[in-house]
């Protein structure tokens, strides 16, 4: 096997050694197609076939257009002070409750990720306006700052989620199913790290004291009745979360159409807010394009990566590694947990999304798990177990963008170690997550189920 996939295993090991040592991940992929289709004596028509694939399956696809709408929203939402009121109000919700700052944070993460979606807008936002608030008060810091990395990843499941706008165009089945699909699970997460704070505070009281305890004043405005402040924060995001969601699953737009429906509802919620003016948006548009073409970049290299990849051989290769494994369907299925697993201590969600997502999914469509699951249910079921797992992949050292967002805004002020160490019950509870979604499907099943 070495000899007839000899070209293949050199290109994994030589995309290893191209991350590892920081060359950037679209140039790499996209490179180390071409080098390895001259390589391999790949004929040059061939790379017209990439080029094809590029146009059809990126520059061309429609449902990609969702992207920077989504991005545009979630900055615009940042943008419009909507997070700082709407924590402060459930600071004071949640004053008297021992852990209540940071379960605040956690619903604050919940829903900022139906609203955003960008994982590195929400974990500086969290970061900025929740941490001073939370060491002031006297939080461990261990939890301090696991809560707002964790949070923060939310938004990378709970719909409107661009990872599943990108996994629904891979693997060819409905976004709309898989923001139904995710919803269950993203707030089973958000409840999960809920349970946990109350936990950890009522048995670790020192770890989050109260107010009152830490020294640390309420600093939110007590103005209005807190039933009305709480219903004036809530307000907007939630419509906002309803017209886009709800205009899916109901199928009234498509995802591409809804999200034009989030930029524009995100822009009027800034107006009214009095955030909205030619430098907001200017800003927000730069923003948007930087993000949209690093993402979009990754994904024209990753295409020309997997194409080669696959030419020289590395599909049926991974096949076979993995159906010569002997293991049942749950068997199987739980090895391409823990590599994707694996992969994201050292891979992006982009990467493995169109680079190693592709080359499971012929193994995938080959097993079979009886009872309700069967054709596109096993698809859809898959693709949210695979997005639960690249959710820990932002919090696994030593490539988690969420704790390098986080270490960046802590100004030096805490060492990475403390980062890790806060990350560990968190990654704990999104492991916990997929083992009870893998075991009840109805979890990810139910909703597309019913909506349909």
């Amino acid at each position: 096997m070495l000899d007839e996939y000899g070209l293949a295993i050199a290109m994994v090991f030589a995309l290893l050694f191209g991350i590892f040592s920081g060359y950037p991940v679209a140039f790499l992929l996209g490179g180390l197609g071409i080098v390895f289709a001259f390589i391999g004596d790949i004929p040059l028509p061939f790379l017209g076939t990439v080029a094809s694939r590029i146009f059809g399956g990126v520059i061309e696809n429609w449902l990609l257009i969702a992207i920077p709408l989504f991005v545009f929203m979630g900055l615009m939402l940042e943008r419009s002070g909507v997070a700082k009121n709407l924590l402060l109000t459930l600071q004071r919700l949640f004053g008297n409750v021992r852990g209540g700052l940071a379960v605040s944070v956690a619903l604050l993460g919940v829903v900022m990720a139906a609203s955003t979606g960008i994982i590195g807008a929400s974990v500086v936002m969290l970061g900025l306006l929740a941490l001073p608030v939370m060491l002031k008060q006297g939080y461990k810091p261990e939890m301090a700052y696991g809560v707002v990395a964790a949070s923060g990843t939310l938004g990378i499941l709970i719909p409107p989620s661009i990872m599943l706008v990108l996994m629904g165009s891979i693997m060819q089945i409905s976004v709309g199913d898989l923001f139904k699909a995710a919803l269950i699970p993203g707030l089973m997460l958000g409840a999960l790290y809920t349970l946990y704070l109350l936990l950890a505070a009522r048995l670790r009281p020192e770890w989050a004291p109260l107010a009152s305890e830490g020294g640390a004043a309420d600093e939110a405005e007590e103005q209005a009745p807190l039933a009305l402040a709480l219903l004036r924060d809530l307000l907007g995001p939630v419509v906002l979360i309803t017209a886009v969601l709800g205009s899916i699953m109901a199928g009234i737009a498509t995802p591409t159409e809804a999200a034009a429906i989030g930029a524009a509802g995100a822009m009027l919620l800034a107006l009214f807010l009095k955030q909205l003016n030619l430098q907001a948006i200017r800003e927000v548009c730069r923003s948007t394009s930087k993000t949209s073409a690093m993402i979009l970049f990754v994904v024209v290299g990753a295409t020309c990566f997997s194409v080669v990849f696959k030419r020289l051989g590395g599909a049926d290769m991974i096949e076979e590694l993995i159906t010569g494994t002997g293991l049942g369907p749950y068997g199987l299925l739980l090895l391409l947990m823990g590599l994707i697993f694996l992969l994201g201590f050292f891979l992006e969600w982009i990467e493995i999304s169109f680079v190693i997502l592709p080359l499971l999914l012929p193994v995938v469509n080959g097993l079979d798990f009886g009872g309700q699951l069967y054709g596109e249910a096993v698809l859809v079921w898959f693709a949210i177990l695979v997005a639960i797992n690249l959710q820990t992949s932002f919090l696994t050292p030593p490539f988690g963008y969420a704790l390098f967002y986080l270490k960046g805004i802590t100004q030096g002020n805490v060492g990475i170690g403390t980062i890790y160490k806060s990350i560990i019950p968190f990654v704990l509870l999104q492991l916990t997550g997929l083992i009870l979604c893998i075991l009840f499907p109805s979890i990810v099943l139910w909703l597309p189920g019913m909506t349909e």
